[in-house]
């Protein structure tokens, strides 16, 4: 077995005292999990399973398929231990081209056999915690059935915003939103998506992800740089818009870009940069380990979210946690993280001229980083932990 760390969490509570209802014995079911293989992905899903269980009233085992196919990718063990909780890593087969058709089906035979195996040695859960609403939630739905468990999925992003375009998958999310227990959304915004595929509003609960505030914050020390510092973090895909910030550097001069992740996209950003005439102040940072993104927050002056489509960005949360402002694009959540002057701004259009454009406004009169921070820590972990105890103990009553 392996272990990895990341950013601390309190320690668990003691266990509840006499009369105290028993923990929740939850399964959480998602691929969108980290492995040594990936072991940034889906770390959302991690950090909110860990400060649910640092409370004491539940206990989790993970099941987290991974995707496989002859010649692809690297090996990931069946099973393994993150920060004290078991995660079983069964594998299914993702043709490519065809895994959006293919892996509700695969991620559920390769689910099933793990969870048979577990039921067969003894283990009993009381829900099932699902992440993602396809395949995941889909596979979840079909699991709950046979082996008699309630189940609660949480929507992310693009399984509201993206997937439901197609034909097959709005079929089968909107089949599984009729035979979940619970909804959760981590937005209003994106609240109102699931409504608008039908979930009924009173089955979605929104629980907002939260923020370390402990792994999260200001420098003892921070040595402002000889020019203002814009950083931008995600995956290099499209969506996340790491060109648009690229395309507001020439009108932007002597500011400097840090831009932190990997993905397909880099060489092509890197291309524009170079096209640009910008190439000298941009700066690729490559993917970082969680637990070291404080050091980028807190070098920069500015932190840049220009995604098209979100859930909710953690990003945001954990820039403004250590002192840094924001400027957001106005996908799903970014109004409800981003709703004072001190926090940052949010943009009605996501443009390389209206990134320029705010980011001289915030600039020419920033907020303090002590009043960034103090307007972050009111986006801890313990209401979102409060909120799903409350929701699992109604769904089980």
């Amino acid at each position: 077995m392996s272990a990895t760390r990341t950013a601390p969490v309190r320690p668990p509570k003691p266990a509840p005292a006499a009369g105290a209802p028993a923990p929740l014995r939850l399964l959480t079911f998602s691929t969108l999990y980290p492995s040594p293989a990936r072991p940034h992905h889906g770390v959302f899903v991690e950090n909110r399973l860990r400060h649910l269980l640092a409370g004491g009233e539940a206990r989790a085992e993970v099941l987290a398929p991974v995707p496989w196919f002859p010649g692809r990718g690297r090996s990931v063990p069946a099973c393994e231990t993150r920060h004290g909780i078991t995660v079983h890593h069964p594998r299914f087969l993702a043709p490519p081209g065809l895994g959006m058709y293919t892996a509700p089906l695969a991620v559920l035979a390769a689910a099933r056999r793990v969870l048979r195996r577990l039921w067969a040695e003894g283990a009993r859960f009381d829900a099932i915690d699902a992440h993602y609403l396809y395949p995941d939630g889909v596979a979840a739905i079909r699991l709950g059935r046979e082996f008699g468990l309630p189940v609660v999925i949480t929507a992310r992003g693009s399984d509201t915003s993206q997937l439901p375009r197609y034909a097959l998958p709005r079929r089968l999310i909107q089949e599984a939103m009729r035979e979940a227990a619970a909804l959760i959304a981590v937005s209003e915004g994106l609240k109102g998506g699931l409504v608008e595929l039908g979930a009924p509003p009173e089955k979605v609960t929104v629980l907002r992800n939260g923020v370390d505030l402990h792994a999260f914050r200001p420098a003892v020390a921070r040595i402002p740089s000889a020019m203002p510092t814009l950083l931008t973090i995600g995956h290099l895909i499209p969506r996340k818009g790491h060109d648009l910030v690229i395309g507001a550097l020439p009108a932007l001069p002597g500011h400097q870009l840090v831009v932190v992740g990997e993905g397909p996209e880099r060489a092509a950003l890197e291309g524009l940069a170079r096209r640009l005439g910008v190439a000298d102040r941009v700066r690729f940072a490559g993917l970082q380990a969680h637990e070291d993104l404080p050091r980028f927050y807190n070098a920069a002056d500015v932190m840049i979210l220009a995604s098209s489509r979100e859930g909710w960005a953690n990003v945001l949360l954990e820039a403004m946690a250590c002192g840094t402002p924001v400027i957001a694009s106005p996908a799903w959540g970014s109004r409800e993280a981003v709703a004072a002057p001190e926090a940052g701004m949010v943009l009605d259009e996501t443009t390389p001229d209206t990134i320029a454009t705010a980011v001289r406004a915030l600039l020419a009169a920033p907020p303090s980083r002590a009043a960034t921070r103090a307007y972050a820590e009111r986006f801890g972990w313990d209401a979102t932990t409060a909120g799903q105890i409350a929701l699992f103990r109604r769904v089980l009553a």
